[in-house]
Order: C-alpha cells, then structure tokens, then sequence
C-alpha cells in the first residue's frame, strides 16, 4: 500500500458497539441502533470517515479483549476488507483489552471515553475548560501506553489521541504525568478563584445574551441559523458545533440580543470527564435567557432531557451557575415537521414548539425570548440635562426607553436596562 492509501486508511474508521443490556422491552433493537447512530456520529465530528460499523452482542465481558474470540476473528476480515485505520469501540475498555485489541485488528483502537476526550480537546476555549480537558486527559493516559500514531500524518489541536509526530510523548513518563497532574490541579484552583474576571470579559457585550444548550443532534445549529439567518455548520451531526458561535438577533420589541451556540449534551458521560464537559459551557453561565432545545421526534427524548438537566443541576453545585437558570430557561420542542406540525406536539408550561426546518413556530419563540429577557430587565427614571446628548444616545443604544417627558431644563428618561448596564451607567454618571 502506497503513502496515499495508507492515509487514506488511516482516516477510513469502523465504530463497533458491544450491546449487553439485558432489556426484554420490544424496542431492545432501537435503542441499540440509536446508540450506534450516537457513536456514529461523534466519529463522525472527529473528521474520520465511517466505513465499516456492527453490534456485538456481549454474552460476558471478557477480561482480554471484553469481546469474544469469534467476534475479533470476523470483524478482522471486515476490518481488512474496508482498509480501516482506526476503530472506535463504543465502550470503556481496560489498558490491556485495548491493547489485545491493537494487536488482534492490526489498528488503532480508541475506546468511547477517548473519542469523547479528542473532541472535549477541540472544543474547549477557555483557560478552565482546556486545564480540565487535559487532565481529564492525563488522567486517562497515566494507566495506559499511548504510541505516537504518527503514520496519520496530520497535525491535530487539543490533546487527542489521533494527534501527529510528538503529540504523546508526555505519556512515556508516568512520573511527568503525576508532577503534570499536581500543576494542573493548582492552576485550577487558582483559574476557579478569580472565576468573577474572566466572567468580566462578557460584560464588556453591550447586549444581552441568549445562550442554546440541548442533547447532541436536537438541532440547536439549524435553530441557531433560523433564528439568524447565519449560515453556520448545522449537518445532521453529533457536535457539529465545536466552537461557540455568536451571532445579533433583532427581537420583536427592536431589542437586540447575542444567541450562542453550545456543544451538545451526551448520555452515560464517563464519571472523570464531567468536569471537562462543564467547563466547555461557560457561556451558558453567563446567558441572561437559556434555551432548552430538544428534539420533540427522539424515541428517548424525555431521557435527553434529564440528562440535560442534570448537567445543569451538577454546575449550580460546582457554582458554575446560579440557581436560578430553570428560570432563565425556555424549552423548545424541535422537530415538530417530523410530527405533523406544531399543533401535534405537547407542551408544558414555558416550552414551545418550533420546526427549525421549516420556520414554524420561530416568531412565537423570539416574542417568548422578548418577554424572558424584559422580565429580567430593571426599570429606571433619569433626569438629563438637554445638552447631556452622548448619556442619553448611550441609554437608547443600551435600553429600551419606553417613556420621554421633555421639560425646558431636563430630559426624563424611563429605561429599561439590564442589571450590569444600570450599574454601567449610574457609574457613568455619578
């Protein structure tokens, strides 16, 4: 095989899920392929090709190779037949199944927690989020010997184990990965005591901030682009987004505000990468109106939205965010075109339906965002002299006056601010 096919193969990838839940519930089948498509998916965010997918029913897990002898035989010879490079086994493997597993397919092998990690890697932008990825990291690489998978031949971000020439030396000294460890502990520390700056920088956006968060694939990026007309990544991908993305939304009122867009929410996240995952949501901390968005279609979509809540439930204890976000928070049931149309889909009190596919429902959602951000608004009089012309610009450009009284020696202004800009602006003038 020549260089170009051996990259070829290097990037053509196999996603082998080993299925062992006893269910004697009918949709046994459904809840198998919904995990594959899942693991797919994420596969797929990581720019590898997927080629070659199966289910493994596990009759018991084998310490060797937690598969069976027959099992590795057969996909061997499929392995081989579609030139995989690298297989993904949507499972947690021990350091020695994983390297049996090596030996036995001739390939990388990366398990679901490493997958998870090289795309944490990617999209972690803070300085907390990126301290925790990569010790979420080294945790992971201490009990086991990563080689350098040089032959991919391409240079990657984050600490991902598809990583180029030189990306993995730190795992050939377990000693360095313990003092690395300890530093990392310490910076997160410190990172997590003056949390209150970097929160500053977001105060600096004069508008404010509505933030999407959901379970991978709720369709939070086609939303996203309906709402704005922006034309970011929105395939039908698990984490698509890896980057947040901001973009302007004129409200019905005339109200500008700035939607980000968040990576998605996964289930059965391994224990040791919760901290990273939270730390890749500080946007949502900061959101003055959080949307919820689920895909209302999804066979197991009240379990999504538990698992959503629950990471935003974990945050409030780690003071990551306040208490208060289920009241910042509106629930938008997506996907109502697969259910006939918004009329078909139930909804609660503080959610609604909404296709962003076809754009039904979206005007109702941005009056319900209006509505959500004015309730949390401050309502002021101020006095002003006529000639004070650049603190009264400043009030329209940062509130929404809904009264003006002209006198002949003062203007009054009524206003509607946000809590920081009020503070912003009696700084201003006092």
């Amino acid at each position: 095989m020549g260089t170009d096919s051996g990259m070829a193969a290097a990037q053509r990838a196999a996603v082998i899920l080993p299925w062992e839940k006893p269910d004697t519930r009918l949709e046994t089948g459904r809840a198998a392929d919904a995990r594959l498509a899942e693991a797919v998916g994420l596969t797929a965010s990581i720019g590898l090709v997927v080629v070659h997918t199966a289910i493994l029913p596990l009759r018991a897990r084998r310490p060797s190779m937690l598969l069976g002898e027959g099992q590795v035989a057969m996909q061997k010879t499929l392995l081989e037949e579609n030139e995989v490079g690298v297989v993904i086994v949507d499972a947690q493997l021990s350091p020695v199944q994983q390297r049996n597993l090596e030996k036995a397919w001739g390939c990388k092998v990366i398990d679901r927690t490493g997958l998870i990690l090289d795309i944490f890697g990617a999209r972690a932008r803070t300085r907390e989020g990126i301290l925790q990825v990569e010790l979420a990291h080294l945790d992971y690489q201490r009990s086991r010997l990563v080689r350098s998978w040089t032959h991919l031949e391409r240079q990657r971000g984050g600490f991902g184990f598809l990583g180029g020439p030189g990306e993995t030396q730190i795992e050939a000294d377990r000693r360095l990965i313990g003092d690395r460890i300890v530093r990392l502990k310490k910076e997160l520390e410190q990172v997590r005591r003056t949390r209150s700056l970097h929160r500053g920088a977001r105060k600096r956006v004069p508008y404010p901030v509505v933030a999407l968060v959901g379970y991978t694939n709720a369709g939070k990026s086609t939303l996203f682009n309906g709402l704005t007309g922006a034309a970011v990544m929105a395939k039908d991908q698990l984490f698509a987004t890896l980057d947040p993305t901001m973009r302007g939304l004129r409200l019905p009122s005339g109200r500008q505000v700035i939607l980000s867009d968040t990576v998605g929410f996964i289930s059965e996240l391994p224990t040791e990468l919760v901290a990273a995952f939270r730390a890749t949501l500080e946007e949502v901390s900061e959101a003055d109106v959080i949307l919820h968005v689920r895909d209302a279609a999804h066979p197991d979509s009240t379990a999504q939205r538990s698992d959503v809540i629950a990471v935003l439930d974990g945050m409030v204890k780690d003071e990551t965010i306040d208490e208060s976000w289920p009241r910042r928070t509106i629930e938008v049931l997506n996907k109502a075109d697969l259910m006939g149309g918004v009329d078909h889909v139930e909804i609660r009190t503080g959610s609604i339906a909404v296709s962003a596919i076809t754009g039904e429902g979206l005007s109702e959602l941005k009056s319900m965002i209006d509505q959500r951000v004015a309730a949390g608004m401050l309502v002021s009089d101020y006095d002003l002299a006529p000639e004070d012309g650049q603190k009264i610009a400043w009030l329209y450009q940062h509130g929404e006056v809904i009264g003006r009284e002209d006198g002949e020696a003062s203007i009054r202004l009524t206003v509607r601010l946000l809590p920081a800009d009020r503070a912003k602006f009696e700084s201003m003038v006092h």
